[in-house]
């Protein structure tokens, strides 16, 4: 079974900076988001067995306490889109080209400097591969970003035409996804 989970929200996602790839910390709400996050898994009776994360702080410890004490690796596969040029924008005041690239991300292709949304997707589906036969097995938790979660959500349901890209994420959402018959189900939001 896979568990993917958004890190816990950043000063800056309250403030809403476009943070990508820059190395920010969980606020005292984001704390409380991941620790709560831990809780309703422990609640539920789910048990994680291993744990991936994006190299940045706030998905290595929203991990850390979404499931504490379970052996954490670092995948950089994990990590936030790179926004380039974009990184720390007022979303309040988005460049024009970056407003209608996230308005429709289907048809607006990433301004210039920005990772392209094709190569997120892959990226996070060469990784769901690479996991399937101990998914199979073990329970997973991947703790990771909003447009890198939505990069997973979109390989793992390919006939949705990347649906997911238009989609809000919260901050410590948690969707499942499971080994069948050799194949991913279509995830499903949980928490």
């Amino acid at each position: 079974m896979i568990y993917l989970i958004r890190h816990g929200q950043t000063e800056q996602n309250n403030r809403k900076i476009l943070t990508g790839r820059a190395n920010y910390q969980l606020n005292e709400t984001g704390l409380a988001q991941a620790r709560g996050a831990g809780v309703w898994l422990r609640e539920r009776n789910i048990h994680v067995d291993l744990v991936y994360a994006s190299p940045l702080d706030r998905a290595l410890d929203t991990a850390a306490l979404a499931a504490p004490g379970v052996e954490t690796r670092i995948d950089e596969r994990l990590i936030e889109m790179e926004f380039g040029p974009y990184e720390g924008m007022d979303l309040l005041h988005p460049a024009p080209e970056v407003k209608a690239f996230f308005s429709d991300f289907e048809h607006n292709p990433p301004p210039e400097g920005m990772e392209p949304l094709h190569e997120i997707t892959a990226r996070l589906g060469a990784l769901l591969e690479e996991l399937k036969p101990l998914a199979a097995e073990k329970n997973i938790l991947l703790s990771t970003h909003a447009i890198a979660m939505k990069g997973a959500l979109s390989w793992l349901t390919p006939p949705e035409r990347g649906s997911y890209w238009s989609r809000y994420i919260e901050n410590c959402a948690i969707y499942r996804t499971e080994v069948k018959d050799g194949a991913y189900t279509e995830p499903v939001q949980i928490r």
